[in-house]
């Protein structure tokens, strides 16, 4: 499975195949599926039933809820938030036969969070630091510090680096720092 005096935790449950590449201190739960050729970076956390495919990358600190396929072409930068269920595609046109498939690429930047059953179609760019709502279907890239929601993804706000509503305008706040001037409803009245 992996070698005596790993740095990290394994569950019993979980299969690791040799190649696969995990960082000092991540730990890795129930049921939990890690391909060879994936790479996971140090203090994170897989929840149970989470599957990383090879070729995908996450970075440190991320954490990964329970029942979360990581695929191919995925990169989860640092300190990523995925919330349980959530879902990711690399292929534009899925078949179950297809000669021609390829892998189109997504990333998530750094301090990105994405809720619950979300889902991200690949080829866009959730921006660092950004939020995307549970049940969301995201489209299109998504800027940073951007919170988005539905299906399609819809623009609802900004948010600072805790995540919390900083403003409802559709342009950017010059100020993005956390603080008492946090303060907006994070649901919209």
């Amino acid at each position: 499975m992996t070698p005596e005096g790993r740095n990290f935790f394994v569950h019993p449950t979980a299969v690791v195949e040799p190649g696969a590449e995990i960082g000092h201190g991540t730990k890795v739960w129930h049921h939990v599926h890690i391909r060879s050729g994936a790479q996971i970076g140090t203090g994170c956390v897989l929840g149970k039933n989470v599957f990383i495919d090879s070729g995908a990358i996450v970075g440190d600190r991320c954490k990964i809820q329970n029942n979360v396929s990581v695929y191919s072409g995925v990169t989860l930068e640092d300190e990523v938030f995925v919330g349980p269920s959530a879902v990711f595609t690399n292929d534009m046109f899925p078949r179950a036969m297809n000669d021609a498939w390829s892998v189109v690429p997504t990333l998530v930047q750094r301090g990105a969070s994405i809720g619950a059953n979300a889902t991200i179609v690949c080829g866009n760019t959730v921006g660092h630091d950004a939020m995307v709502a549970a049940g969301s279907v995201v489209t299109r890239s998504v800027q940073p510090h951007q919170l988005v929601a539905g299906h399609p993804s819809r623009h609802l706000g900004w948010v600072c680096r805790c995540g919390r509503v900083i403003s409802r305008e559709e342009t950017p706040p010059e100020d993005f720092s956390c603080g008492p001037h946090n303060n907006v409803s994070p649901v919209d009245d």
